[in-house]
This record gives structure tokens, C-alpha cells and sequence, in this order.
């Protein structure tokens, strides 16, 4: 159905929208939100119908749910105060008052369109289904309902993607219905689905990703335990699978977006080629992630999610010794406030904040940061991360440890492992364990042969070992990945809360030959 209005075309099935015949760039959530409303335009649409049609029941502040309108009415040249277009019904919602002409497309090509799977899987949708009981017995169901609503309750905690709600998903079970035809109701395009099969005390379960589009299996895992605690058991497993989802869909949605002309990508494709290049961690990709967030920005100013990422891109960087912190941290923290406002309840927003503080040596109230990312989504390894390493900067090198392990824990196919063992190799550095942190370094650069912060941890530890071999190669390393490195440099950049660790890094690196 096409909804034509002033001089807008809306195309539902195509999900576009055209003005004068140009198409608008529309991040997949602002889309949801125009054509919701354009379709119920006889009547108020409540804040309760939206959060319902367009998030899915998840919970969403009244900021989020504000800039989506504002994004909406930019796109038809309206805005708040005139109200031309999309108008707010005070102390009851928004109607759109536009008068609209439809149009049913009728071309084959369009009929076809219709019939192949929603639009809608344009922005990432997954449905979790019941986990099937391969247990013989029919009373213990419960457990694969249990694990597949912990998973769906853990992937919603996600900003990134819309879950859809167990009523929905659950629909399916014990019926033999193809995957495709599943994504096609729903709307989604990635499925997770699984088995449980108990026996005595041990429990077999797996889980796999779908691309329900493609047909192809995107992740898969098998986990055996024994079941001596039935809901510590259920909690582990929920926590790995949901972790190891998140960094895979990414990938499949990046991959998606590189298959598109440039001059169709929205906010979104870039959001998602940016996040791998950030991934790489390289002094090259950090710069082409920076170049593709701010096209993103551009398209959406109050899109949360790539001013979540900048921030934390722009630190990162700083970090590394690729940018100046004058340079970048007011812009960076801007954006991370400006995140935060638009979703105080995402937790990457309380991430990059909890990274501009800690680049800025604000060490308490990075760490507060991080702990109310994890509090939303305990199982984002990325804040889990940064939170290890503003422990260790913070002088709970004991601390940092364990949560540095938490990390790799958590997300064992994480883009992002590298960074923690190179933060758990700190944190043993730290705690004057010099051959554990070199173990740890050395399965960091394994993982990641360019990661700098790595290289540093085995330099320093190498230098108060001795070994002078392994000092001079993990030195000229460093080098190569930070040109720019000297003593001046660590001492004058790092934000250390005490002396005491600062100096005994920078004695590692005097013994290790820098200057």
C-alpha cells in the first residue's frame, strides 16, 4: 500500500519514503512510527499504541519515544510547532492530520514484493521460539519454556534490535511450520531457535541463530551440564547464548549492508559497517568508523545508538594514543549525553559516557557508568569490558580481573575478546603477576595482531622480567601500532587514580628500552 499526502509518497511495501520523488533516508524505526500512524489516522494514537506497535511493549522513555516523532516530522518538513502534519493531542498522544490519498499497487513486480517476507526484517527483528523438549516426557516442558523466555527477556534488554513477545513466538510450538513461513508472520529476520533433552542429572541443550531470509544457520551451540543447580544451569546458558547473539547478528546485518548501492544506505547500514570497522580496532578502521557514524548522524541527529558508538569510537581512540583528548572529548561527550537523553535505559549510551569519563580521568563516575550499563543488560560484554579497565585504572586490579574474565565469559565469539585479555593481562600486570600477563598478552595478539594496548602490557611485563628479546620485539610492535608512543606520553595520558601504579608502569617501559 502506498499513502500519498502534500508531496510525500509512503511506500509500505517498499518501506520508502519519497518527496518530490527524491527518497528520504529513514532510520527503520522512524519508518514504523510514520506509517503507524498514517494508517491509523482516524483516530489518537496513544503513547501506550506506539510503545505497543513500534517497540514491541519494550520499555521506552518518554525522550526516546519524542525524538522518533521529532525524526518523523523532519522527514515531512513538519516540526513541533507547527504541527502541520503529525499533531500532539496533549495528555492523549499524536494523530496525523494529513489528508492522504491510498494507492494499491498493482504491478506484478509489487504483488511479488508483497508476498516475499516482510520489509520489517530490513530492521533487525528476532523471534525466540519454544525450546523443544526431546525429553520423552511431557512434564518437562517447563524447562525449554523457561530457557527460551530467559533468552527472549535477555535479548530485549538489546536496543539494537526488536524482540518479538513470547504470546507471538510461542504460537508455534509443537507445530511443524517451516522457518521462513514463521519470519513472514512475524515480520522478523533472524529466528533463534533450540532443544532441551534432560536426562537423570544432566541437561543437553542447544541453540542455533537462523537468517530466516537466507536460510542459512548463522550460529550454533551445544551445552552440556549437569544439573546439580536447575536454575544457576538455566541462568549460564541463558547468558551465553543471548551474549553470542548480539555480535552475530551484527556481522549478518553488516554483511547485508555491504550487498547495498551506497546511495540507498540509511542510518542503519552505516551504524552497522561502522560498528566493524570499531571492531578491528585499528588505526585505520577507528577513522573510517568515525567518517561513517557521522554520515549516520547526519541522516538522524538523535539516533542514540551511532552517537553511542561514536563516543565510545572516539575514546577508544584516545586511548590507543590515535587522537587527542582535547580534541575529540567535548564533542564525544556531547554525544553521549545526547544518547543518554534519547534512551536513558540504553545501556550503550551509559557505555560511551562511562568511556568519556574515564578518558577524562572522572574514574568514579566511569565506573558508575558502566555499573548502570550493566544493570540494564548484564550481558553486554562490551560495558563488562571497559568496566574491567577502569577497575584496574581505578587501583581494584584484583577486581579487574574477574571482571575482565566475566567478559570473555560471557562472549566467547566476541569481535571485542582481544581487549579483554589485553585488559586481564593489565590487571595481572598490575597485581606484579608478570608471567600471567604475558600469557594473557600474548593470547590477545593472537586473537588481534594490531592491538596496541597489548603490545604495552607485554613490553611492561617483559621489561620487569627481563627478557630482553621479548622487550625489543614487543617494543618495535608497539611502535609500529602507535608511532607516537614515549614515556612523556603514558605518564601524561593515562588516567591513573595513584602514583604508585603509574610508576610501576612506566618502569616497565624504562626497562623494556623506551625512552
Amino acid at each position: 500500500m502506498r499513502f500519498r499526502f502534500e508531496n510525500n509518497v509512503l511506500d509500505g511495501d517498499l518501506r520508502e519514503l519519497n518527496c518530490d520523488g527524491k527518497l528520504v533516508p529513514l532510520q527503520p524505526q522512524v519508518f514504523d512510527l510514520l506509517l503507524y500512524l498514517v494508517t491509523q489516522r482516524a483516530r489518537v494514537v496513544s503513547k501506550d499504541d506506539l510503545i505497543s506497535q513500534v517497540w514491541n511493549d519494550r520499555i521506552v522513555s518518554d525522550s526516546a519515544l519524542n525524538s522518533r516523532i521529532n525524526a518523523a516530522r523532519k522527514a515531512l518538513g513538519d516540526d513541533g510547532a507547527s504541527q502541520r502534519l503529525i499533531k500532539t493531542i496533549p495528555r492523549k498522544g499524536f494523530r496525523f492530520v494529513g489528508e492522504v490519498r491510498e494507492e494499491v499497487a498493482a504491478s506484478p513486480a509489487r504483488t511479488e514484493a508483497r508476498l516475499a517476507p516482510p520489509r520489517m526484517a530490513d530492521r533487525p527483528a528476532v523471534a525466540v521460539l519454544a525450546f523443544e523438549n526431546k525429553s520423552g516426557d511431557p512434564e518437562q516442558d517447563y524447562f525449554g519454556d523457561g530457557i527460551s523466555e530467559d533468552i527472549l527477556t535477555a535479548l530485549s534488554k538489546q536496543r539494537w534490535f526488536m524482540v518479538i513477545a513470547r504470546n507471538s513466538s510461542f504460537t508455534y510450538k509443537g507445530r511443524a511450520v517451516h522457518i521462513r513461513q514463521i519470519a513472514e508472520e512475524l515480520g522478523v529476520r533472524y529466528i533463534v531457535e533450540g532443544s532441551v533433552r534432560k536426562t537423570d542429572n544432566r541437561v543437553r541443550i542447544t541453540a542455533q541463530l537462523n537468517d530466516a531470509v537466507s536460510g542459512g544457520h548463522l550460529w550454533a551451540e551445544r551445552y552440556d551440564r549437569e544439573l546439580v543447580d536447575v536454575f544457576a544451569v538455566q541462568d549460564e546458558i541463558t547468558n551465553a547464548i543471548a551474549a553470542a547473539i548480539e555480535p552475530q547478528i551484527h556481522a549478518a546485518e553488516n554483511f547485508r549492508s555491504r550487498r547495498k548501492p551506497p546511495a540507498s544506505l540509511d542510518a542503519w547500514d552505516l551504524l552497522m559497517r561502522a560498528l566493524s570497522h570499531y571492531w578491528r580496532v585499528t588505526r585505520q578502521d577507528h577513522a573510517a568508523a568515525k567518517a561513517l557514524l557521522a554520515r549516520a548522524i547526519a541522516i538522524d541527529p538523535d539516533y542514540g545508538q551511532a552517537l553511542s558508538v561514536l563516543a565510545v569510537n572516539d575514546m577508544f581512540g584516545v586511548h590507543l594514543g590515535w587522537t587527542e583528548l582535547a580534541a575529540v572529548a567535548p564533542s564525544a561527550e556531547a554525544a553521549a549525553l545526547k544518547a543518554v537523553r534519547c534512551d536513558h535505559e540504553d545501556a550503550w549510551a551509559h557505555a560511551a559516557l562511562g568511556s568519556v569519563c574515564f578518558s577524562t580521568r572522572r574514574l568514579p563516575d566511569a565506573l558508575s557508568e558502566f555499573e548502570q550499563a550493566l544493570a540494564l543488560n548484564p550481558n553486554f560484554s562490551l560495558a563488562q569490558g571497559y568496566y574491567a579497565l577502569a577497575l584496574s585504572y581505578a587501583g581494584r586490579s584484583n577486581d579487574s580481573f574477574e571482571a575482565a574474565q566475566k567478559a570473555i565469559r560471557l562472549s566467547p565469539r566476541d569481535p571485542s575478546l582481544a581487549i579483554y585479555h589485553g585488559i586481564a593481562a593489565y590487571a595481572r600486570f598490575t597485581e606484579r603477576h608478570y608471567g600471567e600477563a604475558i600469557a594473557l598478552a600474548r593470547e590477545a595478539i593472537r586473537h588481534r595482531g594490531d592491538l596496541t594496548g597489548a603490545y604495552r602490557v607485554l613490553a611492561v611485563s617483559a621489561g620487569m622480567t627481563g627478557d630482553g628479546t621479548l622487550a625489543e620485539m614487543a617494543l618495535g610492535e608497539l611502535r609500529r601500532t602507535q608511532p607516537g608512543i614515549s614515556l612523556h606520553w603514558i605518564a601524561t595520558q593515562l588516567p591513573w587514580a595513584n602514583e604508585r601504579d603509574r610508576e610501576h608502569y612506566l618502569e616497565g617501559f624504562r626497562r623494556a628500552g623506551l625512552q
